[in-house]
């Protein structure tokens, strides 16, 4: 994943969205390795690699994640077509929009 995606997802972050929760979202990108988001009361960082025990994992590509960021795939579309899988807590998934809202 490039360092720019990163950083508009720093920018994006919502952190009234965050209050409250403790979570680790893993990203598997198909064509971009592995990193994962620990959200925490409101704070957000980001990190190459694997989480030994993250809250929910999505597999996908990155212009998948692009594209349900800013709302032109629907993150359920993808679910059901194949373009996302999610594993663990799949409803935290559903979160990511208003943690990271289009600007």
């Amino acid at each position: 994943m490039s360092s720019t995606t990163l950083e508009k997802l720093h920018d994006r972050f919502d952190p009234q969205a965050a209050q409250g929760l403790d979570d680790v979202f893993q990203f598997h990108f198909s064509d971009a390795g592995s990193h994962y988001l620990v959200v925490k009361d409101g704070s957000l960082m980001i990190e190459d690699g694997e989480h030994d025990d993250p809250s929910v994992t999505l597999s996908l590509s990155t212009d998948t994640l692009k594209g349900v960021m800013n709302g032109q795939i629907n993150g359920m579309t993808a679910f059901m077509t194949g373009k996302l899988k999610a594993t663990g807590n799949v409803m935290l998934a559903t979160k990511l929009t208003s943690l990271f809202p289009a600007r």
